[in-house]
């Protein structure tokens, strides 16, 4: 199934998309969730009544990130072999890591789809990562490999946008990676039995309806059983928190010139079996 968060008349809620509408699974739950993080944690088990429950139309509504507020957000940096080789022919001379190399975004980052990516008046170095987003369900620390996938609710797609010239401005890469509203994450999370094989999926993305990545989670470095072993062992991971797997070749920054995306650009991931996540790019 599809779940989504999203706004409608001045509320947030959650729901469960089909075709093209979606049903208020917040309604039909009685309150019994604040949120879809709250229903994960509960074993996202569908009300009796979800079917009949009040739907509307996906032009109705105003799309939220998946998890709006999710506890963590844990992204991989150069976890495709052909993504090390671009940086390393862009000048930044980066091995492949030994470990996952992690970096956390800040909620406040992220937006919805068909919202907006605000690029900010003090760069134009606004850059695209198309990447999956694995969304977990299961709580757990010190989680071996061979129990991770137990843990993961489902996937989404994910657009780490990143503002170039201030990621580089040392070796710590947070401050490109988290101005507000510059990445995105959606429209919905399929849940994990829809996707019976993440470790092979396909992963384009579109800017302006050109392709500009092409890729497949079968060519990460560190696949999603050891990106959760990872950072489990660091703290616990909790119902709702999101781990960006990280982006095959093709970045704008890696161009000659670089390919950045500007005002009115059209910015959109596409993986198979997930979905497409669409954004307009707008200026601060």
């Amino acid at each position: 199934m599809r779940l989504a968060s999203f706004e409608i008349g001045g509320r947030s809620g959650f729901g469960l998309v089909r075709e093209n509408r979606i049903f208020d699974l917040s309604v039909a739950a009685g309150g019994s969730y604040a949120d879809l993080k709250a229903f994960l944690a509960a074993g996202a088990v569908l009300p009796a009544n979800a079917a009949s429950a009040p739907s509307y139309s996906l032009d109705e509504i105003s799309f939220l990130p998946v998890i709006p507020q999710p506890a963590h957000i844990f992204c991989l940096a150069l976890n495709y072999m052909d993504h090390v080789t671009e940086v390393n022919a862009g000048g930044l001379k980066r091995e492949a890591p030994s470990h996952p190399a992690v970096f956390l975004r800040l909620a406040v980052s992220i937006t919805g789809h068909q919202q907006p990516l605000i690029r900010p008046k003090v760069s134009e170095a606004f850059d695209f990562e198309a990447e999956l987003a694995v969304i977990i369900g299961k709580p757990g620390r010190h989680i071996a490999q061979a129990d991770a996938m137990s843990h993961v609710a489902g996937y989404s797609c994910f657009n780490d946008g990143s503002i170039r010239d201030w990621q580089f401005h040392t070796r710590q890469i947070t401050p490109g990676k988290n101005f507000f509203h510059t990445g995105s994450l959606g429209p919905w999370m399929v849940t994990a039995d829809e996707v019976p094989n993440p470790a092979e999926l396909k992963i384009r993305f579109l800017l302006n309806g050109k392709v500009e990545q092409v890729g497949s989670t079968k060519d990460m470095l560190f696949p999603i059983p050891a990106f959760i072993e990872y950072v489990s062992t660091m703290l616990p991971l909790e119902p709702g928190d999101v781990l960006a797997t990280g982006t095959p070749a093709g970045v704008g920054w890696s161009r000659k010139p670089p390919l950045f995306m500007k005002p009115g650009d059209v910015a959109q991931v596409e993986i198979e079996r997930v979905g497409s996540l669409r954004n307009i790019i707008a200026q601060e």
